[in-house]
Parts: C-alpha cells; structure tokens; sequence
C-alpha cells in the first residue's frame, strides 16, 4: 500500500475537481484513486444511500471539517 506522507494536488478523474489530501480507492475498479468526496459518495451508493441524502452527509463533514480548523 502507499503512503501518501507527501500530500499534493490532484485532479480527480472521477469528477475533474482539484482536491488536496489523501486520495480514496474506487470501489468501481479498486486501481483508481479518486478525490475524498467521491469516494464517500462511492461508500454511501455502495450501501443503498440516494444522492440526495449523500449530498447532505457531504455537507455535514464539509461543515465538520470547516468548524475543525477555526
């Protein structure tokens, strides 16, 4: 497994947006590293979760994160 100690930008080839952090494994083909957002919308389809209420799980962590580094 690869260690991801040196973070750099990224452009997901999942939704094309740029993202900076640790990179998560598709579930579609488990090669594919896709951005963290994706890759929680990946976990919560993959569980029987609709994209509405992904969407709100999403904002809940962005929310979270946000708060986290005030």
């Amino acid at each position: 497994m690869k260690k991801y100690e040196d973070i750099k930008t990224a452009i997901c080839p999942k939704c094309g947006h740029e993202y900076t952090g640790r990179p998560a494994l598709s579930r579609a083909d488990n090669k594919t590293m896709i951005c963290p957002d994706c890759g929680i919308h990946e976990a919560l389809e993959n569980i029987g979760v609709g994209k509405e209420e992904q969407n709100e799980i999403l904002e809940i962590i962005h929310r979270s994160m946000r708060e986290k580094d005030k």
